[in-house]
């Protein structure tokens, strides 16, 4: 992974990246957020945080953290220091009680002259640095919000609660079925121009309580404007570590030959 120098030009926008880690993780079940939880013998954290330094993309990455978390802090801190010369500067900032409410918070601290914003999951630790060049590259080439994804490969149905007559065979059943070939699972960073990830948050105030709720990402906001968003090539490699298989399917791509910090998948 190149460190690739971040060289002045006022028509080109100026990123920052956003690294939420501000997540509980009780579905791990290390009793612990889940920045904190041990990935290759480092808090996964450090190996987020390392990636999308080296990517070279950013000026500055800002990483939110659960409030009064002091260790996270500490790790954050440590894992900085460890960058090489010449990579972006790391800040931290409270976290909120969501997603949302946690890019908010970084979204209000920025510093001046950050015109475009990248947005990722601590989560996605192994995301390899090309994904980060490709979201970055289509946002110079003028898209207002870009996702990577990849294609699904099982069959996606819809399904709803069984009628009680039929509850005793079964608690659901299907009532359709989407073809897979336009489906994608969506993944991090995703890339904004500031101004519309900025309008984005500010019209989500005014969202009802379920709305809110069914909020799982910031191009949920973005499309709510009616702003196109582009769609770049993800990476298997940027899976998103929630459960317990998750973490010992990451510890094998990152101790196996093809490790994503140097092959992309």
């Amino acid at each position: 992974m190149s460190n690739v120098p971040i060289e002045p030009d006022s028509s080109r926008p100026v990123f920052a990246i956003v690294i939420v880690a501000a997540g509980s993780g009780e579905r791990l079940g290390y009793g612990m957020p889940k920045a904190k939880v041990p990935l290759g013998g480092e808090p996964m954290l450090v190996h987020a945080l390392r990636v999308a330094a080296a990517s070279g993309v950013a000026r500055k990455i800002y990483v939110a953290v659960p409030r009064g978390d002091e260790e996270l802090r500490r790790i954050c801190a440590g894992a900085a220091e460890a960058l090489p010369e010449g990579s972006p500067t790391v800040s931290c900032v409270d976290g909120g009680a969501t997603r949302s409410d946690s890019v908010r918070s970084v979204l209000g601290q920025l510093d001046a002259g950050i015109t475009a914003v990248l947005v990722h999951d601590a989560a996605r630790a192994l995301t390899p640095d090309s994904v980060f060049h490709r979201v970055a590259h289509a946002i110079r080439q003028g898209a207002k919000a870009v996702i990577p994804a990849i294609p699904v490969v099982d069959t996606v149905k819809t399904v709803a609660s069984s009628e009680s007559a039929d509850a005793a065979v079964a608690p659901e059943i299907v009532v359709g079925t989407t073809p897979r070939e336009r489906l994608r699972a969506v993944q991090t960073p995703q890339g904004f121009d500031l101004a519309t990830l900025r309008e984005a948050h500010h019209a989500a105030g005014l969202f009802t309580d379920a709305q809110a709720a069914a909020v799982t990402d910031d191009a949920m906001l973005v499309e709510s404007l009616g702003i196109p968003v582009h769609v770049v090539p993800g990476s298997a490699h940027s899976l998103k570590i929630t459960t317990p298989t998750d973490l010992l399917i990451a510890e094998a791509l990152l101790a196996g030959p093809r490790a994503p910090r140097w092959v992309e998948g």
